[in-house]
């Protein structure tokens, strides 16, 4: 089922395209059909520079089950980093901890 609910994040990065590597400033979110993955529904997440128009971004489609690992794998990478080098406010760190022992 789609849900028509797109979040959208400002974000601060790189990813590497067609065209090699370019900045990143957008973030997509949103559960749709996919383009190209072999399932009905999936996450989608785009990566974009909208500055640079159509081509300089990058987008994944994941089944819910790989969204879920891929959220704890970043969740779990994050808690594991010293503050001193991630740069996370305690109260990010704190919401983190949060879903990692919110796991069933």
């Amino acid at each position: 089922m789609c849900t028509y609910d797109t979040q959208r994040v400002t974000i601060e990065g790189s990813a590497k395209g067609a065209e090699g590597w370019f900045s990143v400033s957008a973030g997509t979110v949103y559960y749709d059909h996919p383009v190209h993955a072999f399932a009905e529904h999936t996450l989608n997440i785009d990566f974009a520079a909208p500055e640079r128009g159509p081509h300089a971004r990058v987008a994944v489609e994941l089944t819910s089950e790989s969204a879920v690992r891929l959220l704890t794998a970043v969740a779990d990478a994050l808690v594991a980093t010293p503050p001193s080098i991630s740069g996370l406010r305690p109260e990010q760190l704190a919401r983190l901890r949060e879903l990692c022992s919110n796991r069933s």
